[in-house]
């Protein structure tokens, strides 16, 4: 009995594509037959998940490239946009996410947000892994490349808890931000955003009180 499986795969790197389709047609099961379009953009994607839906054939697996560029509208910024929106117009398709992103915040961020069958990180990415990723998200989900578990197991062992908008200060700390721009991307006031940091140097154990030292620590506790 053959099993069909449809596939969307999303992302703006021809190459990239047509690599994913070789691995998954070569290591497929004998029994599998794959069904595979393929769109480059956020607009495609929503063309095609649309049309999947209208025809009564809603895909069954979803590879989705972080790193897109926007929609026309300008309503989904990026591949985490089109994820959440896959989640809900296809709340039955497993979605796969690619991303050359190995930063703590957005690895949480993606779970959290998307919680994905599957999460691999392009430079772990090798065509056994996606041929594994792929087999395992179908029977036996999740599937979570190296980096992205070594990521979960430090923040899961590390006995600091830290919230949402605190990770987001150590995140834009980290792509050199100034504290006195902080206050915009969080929508707190200036006065939040120096208590918090305030109360991350003291979870942290931060004696000097600098920034750079704070994101030491973080990195070695996995926040970063």
């Amino acid at each position: 009995m053959s099993e069909k499986i449809r596939i969307l795969m999303i992302d703006d790197h021809p190459m990239i594509i047509e690599g994913y389709q070789n691995t998954l047609q070569f290591t497929k099961k004998l029994n599998q037959e794959l069904y595979i379009d393929i769109a480059n953009n956020c607009d495609e994607a929503i063309a095609f998940m649309d049309k999947s839906l209208e025809r009564g054939i809603p895909y069954d697996v979803l590879f989705v490239d972080i790193s897109l560029p926007p929609s026309k509208d300008g309503l989904m910024q990026s591949g985490e946009d089109l994820a959440e929106y896959a989640r809900t117009i296809l709340p039955k398709a497993k979605i796969i996410i690619l991303t050359m992103f190995n930063e703590s915040f957005r690895i949480h961020n993606i779970i959290k947000n998307i919680d994905p069958e599957g999460f691999l990180i392009k430079s772990d990415l090798t065509s056994s892994e996606l041929a594994s990723a792929f087999q395992a998200v179908l029977k036996n989900p999740p599937f979570y490349s190296g980096t992205v578990n070594s990521h979960i197991r430090k923040s899961i062992t590390s006995d600091i808890v830290i919230d949402e908008k605190n990770r987001k200060i150590l995140h834009l700390l980290s792509q050199g931000v100034k504290t006195k721009n902080l206050a915009a991307h969080l929508d707190i006031s200036l006065s939040a955003v120096e208590k918090r940091k305030k109360q991350l140097k003291n979870l942290f154990s931060v004696e000097d009180g600098q920034d750079e030292t704070l994101l030491e620590e973080a990195r070695k506790k996995g926040f970063v």
